[in-house]
């Protein structure tokens, strides 16, 4: 084709008629024509040109024809749109000529046909910010607007969302006109399985109760789908609103299981009453009953729910937890794990090149503390060990109590509580074997004792509330170091549970002029647990002027930091509700006027994902201060809090804190490696990996150990053999230091966690769900971590424990619809996201098909390999109920 040499050239076709002489044009176009038009084209354009002039016939009846005939052109070919149609592309010179034609005409019915072709026209030819297609579609007739194609559909639905902001802003102009067209698009887009469009379109006009009323049985999962995970990228309250649509839908079409998960993600007790409800399968009921338990919401089944009354007991012993600790030794027995492995094992020092072996013989108390934390995190719930549970006339001659007693005073406290945590969810017969040191002389074995007590009951509820009735008398003895044991324990063994029996017990300490602050802090960080999220104003008022009473001195003190972060969990995830509380924590002291303020702003957004949020607490992170700030810290952490909700902002949370450690003051680089770990908690992403690999040479020793503790949580429970190479190694470079080697052994002790069965991960159910309590007890141990040596290398080494609350077996366990377990074939492989996709796409890649009871790693799904069954619950996670399939023939 010959260049024109006029630069207006390529605008000239493109412009209206009316702008350049209709002469000129024909000689260009007829000039190409003769180039590249075959007869078939050449034909269509004639017989369209000819239309255009029929269309201005003084002639109803011509005119109505020729509109007829051009319409049918325009429809036939609107079908395949992977480039500009032919009549389109014919008709676009002579748009202008029709528009200015349709100004002169009369309103009628042949006014409206015309409008409704100018309508398609425009799709290729209005201006920029016209919105042209959607004024002559208002004005055309009222037909079938499908019929036109998707990209015209598709093209109005646009211009409606910009029309509709333009009219808001206006506030006077109706919307009713746009309304019926919207009602028109998205019942169109729900026929075509377009669900994703027609969801976008209802968000920009905000009516998103229209999409009860057309979706149907075969596309609700995958609206519902689209609407709970665009839920993670909306500000409040929208993400609630959306999610409040999706449960609406679910519960219309019967799918409670689904509906009670999203009941849970709002925390809404109304909705998940209304599941039981709604639904009168036992079977189903038993299901939602393990979902509940394994969130870690407490709750009592009521008449309402459940009408028979042995059914309602056998549901509440499912919420209580009672047989997570069978179901977990039963995935021990299958994996064949049972067998006790003693910090040693964990070691390897034979591995170790020869420098450090010689040194470890010699038998230090700050040693054989981490090695007790090291026996109890990696024989966590087995019930055995080889150092605190050995029977005393074993042939190794000592027992439990001499390994008690190689440990020095505090350190006994967390040697008595690791039996606690040997024994975990084993209520029976932990308490037991715990009962035995209620006796001791030394008040520090009697603290281990107490805060064992506490650990054994962790997530597990009884009837009996044997934690109160052991725990309760100890909480006002004289002694700092009993009072606290009993105080933990309590926080741990109800959290999440808003009992009034222990607030009414705890809250008086925190008036307690006399109490030292470390009985205060620990009370503080109690009823923040117990009443995690709860927004509870009367513990928010006690913790608020517990605070006010403390002198300067006191807020100094690095134990000070967990006043505000008791305050804190009270509005976990919570948003809003915070702010009044916020408000009065600008009147507190200088000292912690800030710290409180970051501590309760990113608690309360935590897990929300809110974008506005992360850049303010970037903001503060910024700053380059004196040296006694410490609010950075938990604005550091802030950030991983916030952007864990879903993995694109984890992915840009984890750029953002690379930019931070090149940048920040000393302070942040501290808290950096802590939040890294918090964002990949039993997740070892191999990036983070290798910078907290880096961080764990640093010269500054303190961000060595944040860097190496924060090593220890991404590789949580997994077994991860590079992650422990590098803690071998680290263990042989640091062996002079003992602080740090402290930090390399509880590291090691994390990774081996549960002998690599169990996670630290606080989400769960496809990542859909964060367990408050959980994520309480992470928040909790990181912000002792941001002050690692007067907390945890100093004679607070126990909040480690705090960790016991997000430790959850990564299992699946298929039981039948009597609760026994079933081995079924399972796939596991990596999880695929299908949201928005065309078809019935493959929801893991990448598998392997293993026979159930079977390890979930992050990132994993499950699904059954056999169509014999069918599970009642919509993820396959923790305990799954199966039924047989009544459809299924076994293949001959």
């Amino acid at each position: 084709m010959a260049v024109d040499p006029s630069p207006d050239s390529s605008n000239a076709n493109d412009q209206t008629s009316n702008k350049a002489p209709l002469k000129d044009l024909k000689k260009k176009k007829d000039e190409k024509k003769e180039e590249d038009l075959s007869d078939d084209d050449l034909a269509l354009k004639q017989q369209l040109e000819l239309y255009v002039e029929r269309v201005q016939d003084a002639d109803p009846g011509v005119q109505k024809l020729a509109l007829e005939s051009m319409r049918q052109e325009i429809r036939t070919s609107t079908s395949s749109m992977t480039s500009v149609p032919k009549p389109l592309k014919f008709l676009r010179p002579h748009y202008g000529t029709l528009k200015a034609y349709y100004e002169t005409m009369v309103d009628s019915d042949v006014k409206k046909y015309l409008a409704d072709v100018l309508s398609v026209l425009a799709l290729t030819m209005s201006a920029e910010g016209e919105r042209e297609s959607l004024k002559f579609r208002l004005l055309g007739s009222e037909g079938d607007i499908g019929s036109w194609g998707h990209e015209y559909v598709r093209n109005l639905a646009g211009e409606i969302s910009q029309e509709f902001s333009k009219r808001q802003h206006l506030d006077d102009e109706p919307f009713d006109d746009l309304m019926d067209l919207v009602q028109q698009i998205v019942a169109f887009h729900m026929k075509h399985n377009a669900e994703p469009e027609a969801v976008d379109l209802l968000m920009e006009v905000e009516d998103l109760d229209m999409l009860v009323d057309l979706v149907d049985s075969t596309n609700y999962k995958r609206t519902c789908l689209y609407l709970t995970s665009a839920a993670s990228y909306l500000p409040g309250p929208d993400d609630m609103l959306v999610l409040d649509i999706a449960y609406t839908i679910y519960h219309k079409f019967g799918e409670y299981a689904s509906a009670l998960r999203i009941a849970l993600a709002q925390d809404n007790l109304q909705n998940l009453k209304q599941v039981f409800i709604s639904c009168d399968d036992l079977v189903q009921k038993k299901q939602f009953c393990y979902i509940i338990a394994r969130h870690g919401y407490k709750m009592s089944v009521d008449e309402e729910m459940v009408d028979n009354e042995d059914d309602r007991e056998h549901l509440q012993e499912i919420v209580n937890n009672t047989k997570l600790s069978d179901g977990y030794l039963t995935l021990a027995r299958d994996i064949e794990v049972m067998e006790p492995k003693s910090p040693e094992d964990i070691y390897k020092v034979h591995l170790i090149d020869g420098r450090a072996s010689a040194g470890a013989s010699v038998d230090s108390a700050r040693q054989n503390l981490a090695a007790t934390f090291v026996n109890a995190f990696v024989n966590a719930g087995f019930g055995q060990d080889k150092l605190m549970t050995v029977p005393s006339e074993s042939s190794s001659g000592g027992s439990a109590g001499s390994w008690l007693f190689k440990n020095k005073e505090h350190g006994k406290a967390s040697a008595a509580a690791s039996l606690g945590l040997i024994l975990l969810w084993d209520v029976d017969n932990g308490l037991a074997q715990i009962d035995k040191y209620f006796h001791s002389n030394d008040n520090h074995v009697i603290a281990g004792a107490l805060l064992a007590v506490g650990i054994v009951t962790v997530g597990i509820s009884n009837e009996c509330d044997p934690a109160l009735a052991l725990l309760g008398e100890y909480i006002n003895k004289e002694d700092s170091s009993i009072r606290i044991g009993a105080i933990m324990g309590l926080g741990l063994a109800y959290a999440g549970s808003q009992n009034e029996q222990v607030r009414k017990l705890l809250s008086p300490i925190l008036g307690d002029a006399k109490a030292p602050l470390d009985v205060i802090a620990f009370t503080a960080i109690s009823l923040g647990l117990v009443n995690v999220g709860s927004c509870n104003e009367e513990v928010a008022q006690s913790i608020i002027y517990s605070l006010m009473d403390r002198s300067e001195s006191e807020l100094g003190e690095p134990l000070a930091r967990f006043l505000p972060l008791g305050l804190g969990l009270l509005y976990l995830g919570k948003q809003e509700s915070v702010e009044a509380t916020a408000e009065v924590s600008k009147t507190f002291s200088e000292k912690i006027r800030k710290y409180c303020d970051m501590t309760l702003m990113s608690l309360a957004y935590a897990g929300t994902g809110d974008v506005l949020k992360v850049q303010k607490l970037l903001g503060h992170c910024a700053q380059h201060l004196d040296k006694g700030e410490t609010h950075q810290g938990p604005a550091v952490l802030g950030i991983a809090l916030v952007a864990m909700a879903e993995e694109l902002g984890l992915e840009m949370a984890i750029r953002s804190l690379e930019h931070l450690l090149q940048y920040g003051e000393q302070n942040i680089r501290r808290a950096v490696p802590l939040a890294l770990g918090l964002l990949c908690i039993s997740n070892p992403k191999v990036n983070v990996m290798d910078t907290l690999s880096r961080l764990s040479h640093d010269t500054d020793s303190e961000v060595a150990m944040s860097a190496i503790i924060a090593l220890g949580l991404i590789g949580a429970g997994t077994n991860n053999a590079r992650i422990a190479g590098m803690l071998r190694n680290l263990s042989s470079y640091y062996y002079k230091e003992a602080s740090l080697l402290f930090c390399v052994r509880i590291a090691q002790g994390l990774v081996h966690l549960g002998k690599g069965l169990l996670t630290l991960s606080p989400h769960h159910s496809d990542r859909f769900l964060l367990s408050p309590t959980a994520l309480a007890g992470l928040i909790t141990m990181l912000h002792a971590c941001l002050d690692m040596k007067s907390i945890i290398l100093g004679k607070y080494h126990y909040v480690l424990y705090f960790l016991v609350l997000a430790m959850l077996p990564r299992m699946l366990m298929t039981v039948d619809e009597n609760l026994k377990p079933l081995t079924v074939p399972v796939r596991v492989g990596q999880a695929v996201d299908v949201v928005g996709q065309a078809g019935r796409p493959k929801t893991i890649t990448g598998f392997q098909t293993h026979s159930t009871p079977v390890l979930l790693a992050a990132g994993d799904r499950a699904e059954l390999a056999t169509e014999k069954y069918i599970p009642v619950s919509p993820v396959l996670e923790g305990f799954v109920i199966l039924r047989e399939n009544p459809d299924y023939r076994e293949e001959k």
